[in-house]
């Protein structure tokens, strides 16, 4: 079966064309940096920006570092803009992550999230990483530990995105599964939520990292109400008004609504959707900077909590590599991608290449 996974995995490299292969990385942490065993699996475009952004992208319940690297496209992309992607994969019986010890749910405390955490400062140090560029996305499990490196390592991360997760803190206890949390029965207020997150890292006054959350209206394993307490959560984490600053329907697909509410929040739910929504990998990096074209300098001025100082901060300009012009693109609903597949692999703005099947990727 290994056999199998792996001749898989080559394969899906030759089809979609990817520059190098998932990697997984060996002798790379101490039971210090690494208390739970986490798995590191990289993938290293042959070509990067240097300093070279850190993208990790964490898989969902059941899932594997090898599955996700297979399913989403931040591997396709990386081969485009330069940046590494680390793939952590899950310790535990099940493949969920721990997003519930008081470890895991506190800065350098340990837990799953300190073994990530760690695997972006291997990273830095030994892979040419940027340590003012790494990012998180992950997916129902791996949503929630978004949530939780968003929290608890504002230091480490500087910006996340979430699909189909729970806020900071929900799944807090003794047990793995909340069924309290799980079925959107915890409702708390803004501060309460945005008190969990303070109080992961307590004394933080530097800046917190933007921060992008995802869900279906339909979501039955992990009920949408988890959506609105995230909104609860980071707004108050981020000092915004509950109420958004710009509401876009449709967007980035239809039936889908983005509410803005600054330059550090947004959250989009998908009517209909269940649980999951799919990875939506451009709109990611987008929100990150991960694929603009070497934008000016910036400068923010934000305010860090609901009375906390407020702090300026230079954001230098992002060196990342333009997309390649003349290559030809899918259109919307076309196929894109799958084994056999000889076509255009990327899609025509503004649709992403969703695979589907091993067999079967469309532009949607």
């Amino acid at each position: 079966m290994v056999l199998l996974f792996t001749s898989f995995l080559s394969l899906l490299t030759t089809v979609y064309g990817l520059t190098s292969s998932l990697q997984q990385v060996n002798n790379w942490s101490t039971a210090s940096t690494n208390p739970t065993g986490v798995g590191m699996y990289l993938y290293k475009p042959t070509t990067v920006i240097t300093p070279t952004p850190i993208l990790v992208a964490a898989h969902y319940c059941g899932g594997t570092a090898q599955a996700y690297f297979s399913g989403t496209q931040y591997a396709a992309f990386a081969d485009t803009y330069g940046y590494l992607v680390i793939y952590p994969n899950a310790p535990a019986v099940g493949s969920c992550w721990d997003v519930n010890t008081n470890a895991t749910l506190s800065h350098n405390g340990g837990g799953d999230s300190l073994g990530i955490v760690s695997m972006v400062r291997y990273a830095v140090s030994n892979l040419g990483g940027d340590v003012n560029r790494a990012y998180i996305t992950g997916t129902s499990s791996g949503a929630m530990m978004t949530n939780v490196l968003i929290g608890a390592y504002p230091d480490v991360f500087k910006g996340g995105s979430a699909f189909s997760g729970v806020p900071f803190g929900c799944f807090a206890g003794p047990y793995a599964w909340n069924t309290q949390c799980a079925m959107g029965e915890l409702i708390m207020t803004p501060q309460q939520w945005g008190d969990l997150v303070r109080n992961a890292y307590p004394g933080y006054t530097g800046p917190r990292p933007k921060m992008q959350v995802w869900h279906g209206t339909a979501d039955t394993t992990l009920y949408p109400q988890n959506f609105q307490e995230e909104v609860k959560q980071w707004t108050n984490v981020l000092n915004y008004s509950l109420t958004a600053q710009e509401t876009n329907t449709n967007d980035p697909l239809p039936g889908y609504t983005r509410s803005i509410y600054g330059p550090s929040f947004q959250a989009i739910l998908a009517q209909g959707v269940g649980h999951t929504v799919p990875e939506q990998a451009n709109d990611v990096l987008t929100y990150f900077g991960l694929n603009a074209a070497s934008p000016a300098p910036t400068t923010i001025s934000t305010t860090i909590g609901p009375t906390g100082p407020t702090s300026t901060i230079f954001v230098p300009p992002a060196t990342t590599v333009p997309p390649p012009t003349g290559v030809p693109t899918a259109a919307h609903w076309a196929q894109c991608g799958g084994i056999g597949f000889t076509g255009p692999t990327v899609c025509a703005s503004p649709y992403t290449c969703q695979v589907s099947n091993a067999y079967w990727s469309q532009c949607l």
